[in-house]
């Protein structure tokens, strides 16, 4: 681009002696070399001036120093050059001439200034706008580590009073027990750094979660998974389903005589989880950070964001499916 506008400039600086016809073809070809070797030499200064070649952080401000030495730079270029035009084709009026040129040169250096600092200008706000958004990113991804990484002090208090309870009541079930509990905590080392896992990883943590979770509350909670059986090409970021789970256990009282009933199938492009709603006389605080952790994550990944439907009776949360590309 630079070499063509320089030749293009030689060219369209000549059309006016073109046009007097009486011309030489020597005095054209000087006219229009010191036309292509002053925008040839004047883009590479403008443009070796910039950060990336200078090391200077560049000024924000149209009219400054590096705008000043450049028409200085260019305004001694040209005072060069047509001494050399005068050496080669002699009997031109020098100051007619220099006066001619030095205006040319002039609105060839602002038309090249005004270029390139319009181009780094809008290139310096891409840059800033792409580095904001991978801070944003970050800042959602390390949310959610520590999301992740964050297991809820208070199920393992419980979990472990309940085992104790099975181990004294000589349950049959307290070896199952201490698998599941193991196989969950496995699955949090295991998966706690990473974005996605198959569904059917997710599923395995969420079996154990709830596995742990009936053993504690018995026939207080009734789980039903319908989901289909071909899931290889789905995909979803860890422990959402356990932390859905884990909200609905928080928000909602759980007894025999009012079971807590969670419903986890697929409608469409969503995975969805459900349950009644039975609020507690003394609600827990809630931040609201796991549900948006999860909304977070899905805009990250997916560009898409969960979608959460409150009714009288029922609560829904839609997760929309995430391709096993990423």
């Amino acid at each position: 681009m630079i070499w063509f506008s320089a030749v293009f400039m030689g060219v369209l600086a000549s059309i006016p002696k073109i046009l007097q016809l009486h011309i030489t073809m020597g005095e054209l070809m000087i006219d229009a070399s010191i036309a292509f070797l002053f925008t040839l030499f004047t883009w590479y200064f403008n443009l070796y001036q910039l950060p990336k070649y200078s090391g200077e952080p560049i000024d924000d401000h149209f009219f400054n120093r590096r705008l000043a030495l450049s028409l200085l730079v260019g305004i001694g270029l040209m005072i060069v050059l047509v001494l050399l035009h005068q050496l080669l084709v002699p009997g031109y009026p020098l100051n007619t001439m220099l006066m001619m040129y030095e205006f040319r040169g002039v609105l060839i250096n602002l038309t090249i200034y005004v270029f390139l600092f319009l181009l780094y200008q809008s290139f310096h706000t891409q840059l800033i706008s792409i580095e904001l958004e991978r801070t944003k990113a970050d800042h959602v991804s390390a949310k959610f580590d520590l999301l992740k990484q964050q297991v809820n002090p208070h199920f393992l208090f419980n979990s472990l009073n309940t085992l104790k309870s099975m181990v004294d009541m000589q349950d049959a079930h307290a070896s199952e027990f201490i698998l599941k509990l193991s196989d969950f905590y496995r699955f949090t080392l295991e998966n706690r750094v990473n974005d996605l896992i198959a569904l059917d990883e997710e599923l395995q943590i969420l079996d154990a979660y709830l596995f742990l979770l009936k053993a504690r509350f018995e026939d207080g909670i009734a789980i039903k998974i319908d989901l289909p059986l071909n899931q290889s090409g789905i995909a979803i970021p860890p422990f959402t389903l356990q932390l859905l789970a884990e909200n609905c256990i928080k928000h909602n009282v759980i007894s025999l005589e009012m079971p807590l009933q969670i419903k986890l199938y697929a409608e469409g492009d969503f995975i969805i989880m459900e349950n009644n709603i039975q609020p507690k006389l003394k609600p827990e605080p809630s931040t609201g950070m796991g549900l948006e952790n999860i909304n977070q994550r899905y805009l990250h990944l997916n560009h898409s964001p969960i979608i959460v439907e409150k009714g009288a009776d029922i609560f829904k949360v839609k997760l929309p499916n995430v391709p096993w590309k990423y």
